[in-house]
Parts: C-alpha cells; sequence; structure tokens
C-alpha cells in the first residue's frame, strides 16, 4: 500500500514560463450517461506572482491514484474546477497516472505559471479501477488524433539565411503569426516548419503582439532567438479546448545548452569532486562542482569542474541548505544521481525565464555501469565505497590569491 506522503503544489517557483495565452479557462464535458465510461475533466490553471495553485497532491494509504485534496476555497485549483478527491491523469498532455508519485510532482513544479491537469472524479477513478478499465485508453478517447506537442526551436544565424525565418499574421486575428521559412536555412534546420504558428518567442508570449512589435523584437535579437512552434492543426485542436500551449509541454530542437543527469557509483575514496557554495559576481548563491579529480568515479561519469548542482536523485537542491544536500549524498549509499547545468546554461534558461529541468540529458546511465565498474573484487566489497567522504568548511582562503571568500562552504565527495 502506498503512504500517505503530501506534496505541496501550492509553492513558488524560480524559474517560471512567462505568462501563457489570455483568459485560460477551465473545460467541463458533460455529466456521464449511467452506464457509460467515465469521462475526464481538463482543468487549466493560471496564477499571477503573487498566487500560488491553492492544492496539495497526495498519495494516500488504501487509495489508488495522485489525489487532489486540500482545494483552497476560492483558489487558483477552484476556479479552474479542480475538486477534492479527484485524481490526477495527465499534466500538461503527459499521462502520469502510472507514473511515480515524485516525478509528477516535479513536473507540476516545473511548469510554471500555467498548468493544464486532466482529471476524474474520486468515484468515478474508483469506479473505473473497480471495473478493470485501462486509464490510459479512457484518457486517449477524449483526446484528439493528430495532435502534435509544440516545439522549442533555437536559431542560429547563419551567413546565408541569416536567421531563415519571418513572420506573416493572419488576417483579422490579433496575436496569431503563421511561419515563413527560407528553404534549407538555420530555422528549417533547427525544426521550424512551413505553415507553423509562431506561440512565444525569447521567453515572451506573442498573443498580445502586433505584427510590429513582434518585427522590432526580431530586429533586437541578435545571433539567435528561441521560439516555441506548433502545426497549424494542433494549434487548432488546442484552441477548441481552450487549452494554452507551453513550453512545458514541448519537444526541443537544437537547444545550445542542456542540464545532464549524472549516475555515479562511489570508490573506496569517495566521488571524487569537490562541493562548493559560491556567490557570483550578480550575488546569486549556488552550489557548485569543483575539483573533479583524475580518474575518479565523478569524471567518469562525465562530471564537469564548475557546473552548477541542480538535483540530489531527483530532488532540486534550490532551497536545500549546503549540508542538507550532503546528508542527501551520504544516505543515498554508493550511489548518487546528479542533476547539473553550466553557469552558461543556467543563464539561457534563466532569460528564457524557463527551468533547466525542462529539458535534461540523461546520457550518463548508459555508462553507468562501464566507467564505474569497480577494479577488483577487494574494492567492491570495500565499506568506503558505499559513503562519500564529506567535510564542510563554512568559510575558506582562496589558494590562489589567499583572499578571504566569505559565505562559501566545502564539502568534498
Amino acid at each position: 500500500m502506498r503512504s500517505g506522503k503530501v506534496v505541496n503544489a501550492a509553492e513558488t517557483f524560480t524559474f517560471n514560463p512567462k505568462e501563457g495565452i489570455d483568459n485560460p479557462a477551465m473545460v467541463f464535458t458533460d455529466a456521464p450517461e449511467s452506464g457509460s465510461a467515465p469521462r475526464p475533466r481538463l482543468c487549466v490553471l493560471k496564477q499571477d506572482d503573487k498566487e500560488t495553485y491553492g492544492f496539495n497532491l497526495r498519495l494516500e494509504s488504501g487509495c489508488r491514484g495522485h489525489v487532489i485534496r486540500n482545494v483552497v476555497l476560492g483558489g487558483v485549483a477552484q476556479r479552474s474546477g479542480l475538486q477534492d478527491g479527484d485524481r490526477l491523469l495527465e499534466v500538461n498532455n503527459c499521462y502520469v497516472d502510472d507514473v511515480p508519485h515524485p516525478e509528477v510532482a516535479r513536473k507540476i513544479k516545473l511548469s510554471g505559471q500555467q498548468l493544464c491537469l486532466l482529471v476524474l472524479g474520486g468515484e468515478e477513478y474508483e469506479q473505473a479501477v473497480s471495473q478493470g478499465r485501462d486509464l490510459q485508453s479512457l484518457v486517449k478517447v477524449h483526446k484528439e488524433e493528430g495532435c502534435k506537442p509544440p516545439r522549442l526551436c533555437h536559431i542560429t544565424k547563419d551567413q546565408i539565411s541569416s536567421l531563415g525565418i519571418s513572420f506573416s499574421p493572419l488576417e483579422g486575428e490579433k496575436g496569431r503569426f503563421s511561419v515563413n521559412l527560407v528553404k534549407g536555412g538555420a530555422a528549417e534546420r533547427a525544426g521550424v516548419c512551413k505553415g507553423d504558428r509562431l506561440v512565444w518567442m525569447n521567453g515572451a508570449m506573442v498573443s498580445h503582439l502586433t505584427h510590429s512589435a513582434l518585427t522590432r523584437m526580431m530586429k533586437k535579437c541578435g545571433t539567435s532567438i528561441t521560439i516555441l512552434v506548433v502545426d497549424s492543426e494542433s494549434e487548432k485542436i488546442y484552441m477548441q479546448k481552450k487549452m494554452p500551449i507551453l513550453p512545458a509541454m514541448a519537444v526541443p530542437h537544437k537547444l545550445p545548452f542542456r542540464a545532464r543527469k549524472l549516475h555515479l557509483i562511489s570508490g573506496p575514496e569517495g566521488y571524487g569532486f569537490l562541493l562548493r557554495l559560491e556567490k557570483t559576481p550578480s550575488g546569486n548563491t549556488y552550489h557548485v562542482l569543483r575539483e573533479v579529480e583524475q580518474s575518479s568515479p565523478a569524471e567518469k561519469g562525465g562530471m564537469k569542474d564548475g557546473e552548477i548542482l541542480l538535483e540530489v536523485n531527483g530532488e532540486s537542491v534550490e532551497s536545500l541548505k549546503h549540508e542538507e544536500i550532503v546528508d542527501r549524498v551520504r544516505l543515498s549509499g554508493k550511489k548518487v544521481s546528479l542533476t547539473s547545468i553550466t553557469p552558461s546554461g543556467l543563464d539561457f534558461y534563466t532569460k528564457l525565464g524557463l527551468s533547466p529541468l525542462l529539458f535534461c540529458e540523461d546520457d550518463a546511465a548508459d555508462k553507468e555501469t562501464e566507467n564505474n565498474k569497480p577494479t577488483s573484487a577487494k574494492v567492491q566489497e570495500s565499506k568506503e565505497s558505499c559513503v562519500p567522504r564529506v567535510s564542510a568548511v563554512s568559510a575558506t582562503t582562496d589558494a590562489t590569491n589567499g583572499e578571504e571568500e566569505d559565505g562559501y562552504e566545502i564539502s568534498v565527495l
């Protein structure tokens, strides 16, 4: 039986996409007739900077599924049609009923200020399960065939075609633009297709823009732009459902930076890297991976000096203290999963208003066994290989210039 663990989905987050389409509305299906298949409801939640979503997501003993609880009266969730006891089936068009609870909570957090939830009433859900219905098939029945996900495309200018893209306003429809392409140009190579509809550019929704304002944005974009596009037929379906098209739903194309998930197995001397709490010139403080030892598990796992730590075992470190991160690594035993990104990559996503965790590479998983294989049976049996070496320091002296760096914490892992 699953535990009653509570995940508060009403948190605020540092990385948020810009606001989506205007006036997103809740969408209800008609009440099912007696004996008919249960019909899921689509709820679109939109929060401003001062609001929370206003509900909890729970796993409850003796109760199947991801359960909606504690819906705040008059809050974002209730206004969207979310009800206490609802079971969550999809998050942003992604089926989640069979997905581990922490990953579902993570998808909600990464969505930012807009969120699309497909839910089924508690009684309907329990009835469907007792009847042996396939919930995923039930969801597919109520989804439009041929609806494709949007694409998040990064376009870099070239000498021949420049960006290779322009936009035409749809006649009589403010804030809607069709894509024109230079054949074989930079935009086409970045995954943009002729006739696509433009949804979002460099972090800003275009639904409220005039064509002249969009043109000015293009001129200021420099050597590259990042745009969210969708094919025209899929756009019609999203609009019919009154459903926003969000970066959290997108398939990435040619993004210059991606967060990386590293899978490490501790050796007899630990993982072989330093974790430092560092303050940047901008005043922000990050947990940084440093001094990766040669031939260490960290190096073999793909760790790069200077990358910023984002997650430990799928848990964001954004709100964690330095010693709390170290504790989580210790409690992992001899295996740990770390998600990191370069400072330039973090800056890229921050400017777009997106979380870098939305698009994460996990190619290190395929190398885990080969790169971290113990060199002998003696090493494999070593008790030391099950725990990292850790020593925390609240302030250090820079070995290069001898100046004290206030507020730094260091842990050897």
